[in-house]
């Protein structure tokens, strides 16, 4: 027991009056340990399927960090605890420090608090779709300081959390699931409106991504300077990848025309020599 004592009670160095012993290495190691494997505990419970079912996984992602952010403190402080080290002694002593800092890390402290308010306010959550400075970006993580998301060419952003709450951000899933997207296309003077029209209808109705077939519509919406101007409105969950489904539409829509005879119009320029 002596020889476990004196082990237990070793020091491995010293820092002004604290002393840094193996017992407080493994007390620290064993609350480190313990804490790591609570939260992956609450992480298996709160991520179970049938909550999954239940609740969204957005929801579920912002409590678990908000749970992990206080055990982590928690923890730290318990740590701080066990080296001796007084919590109100310390931030005393280096008040000066933290006002100086606090000049300098405005931002930080910014990112931060607008990372509290995104966990706790839950209007942006994992899986939303964002349009952030005309960039569709699905958001994949949101941490205390910074967020992760990918755009539609599968770029990893990082972004400060104060540009999410600060800035004029779109969320697309904000909403109901379906949103309703347009297509605009121009044709020949001279050519049937009313086929134009139904081909447009056709178009959409024959592509698989859109939800709901009963609200496609299509109509004509202006005199152009070389065109007819029509346009083509239906709704689809696939919001991220919604340039995808766009593209095939327009793929439709061109075969359509083409087995119809309807053309689409290029700008021309007509120039009348005057010759003396």
């Amino acid at each position: 027991m002596n020889n476990f004592n004196k082990i237990i009670n070793f020091e491995l160095f010293k820092v002004v009056d604290y002393s840094f012993t193996i017992g407080l290495l493994l007390s620290t190691l064993l609350i480190v340990s313990i804490t790591t494997i609570l939260l992956w505990i609450i992480k298996k419970i709160l991520f179970r399927k049938s909550n999954i079912e239940k609740v969204k996984e957005g929801n579920l992602f912002s409590l678990f960090q908000i749970i992990k952010y206080i055990i982590w403190i928690i923890t730290i402080l318990k740590i701080l605890e066990i080296f001796g080290l007084k919590l109100n002694v310390l931030l005393a002593s280096s008040a000066a420090l933290l006002v100086g800092m606090g000049f300098g890390l405005q931002t930080v402290f910014n990112d931060f608090i607008s990372g509290i308010i995104l966990l706790f306010e839950g209007s942006t959550k994992v899986g939303d779709i964002l349009e952030i400075d005309d960039d569709i970006i699905k958001l994949q993580r949101i941490g205390l300081r910074t967020s992760e998301g990918i755009n539609r060419d599968d770029i990893v952003l990082i972004l400060p959390n104060s540009i999410i709450t600060s800035n004029k951000v779109i969320n697309w899933s904000h909403q109901s699931k379906k949103t309703r997207f347009r297509i605009k296309v121009g044709v020949a003077y001279g050519s049937d409106v009313d086929l134009v029209l139904e081909l447009l209808r056709e178009s959409a109705l024959e592509h698989p991504e859109i939800s709901d077939k009963n609200a496609v519509n299509s109509r004509f919406i202006d005199f152009g300077n070389s065109s007819l101007d029509f346009e083509l409105l239906f709704f689809s969950m696939n919001i991220f990848r919604i340039e995808n489904v766009k593209s095939d539409i327009r793929k439709i829509i061109n075969k359509k025309f083409i087995k119809n005879n309807i053309s689409i119009p290029f700008p021309q320029i007509d120039v009348h020599m005057i010759t003396k």
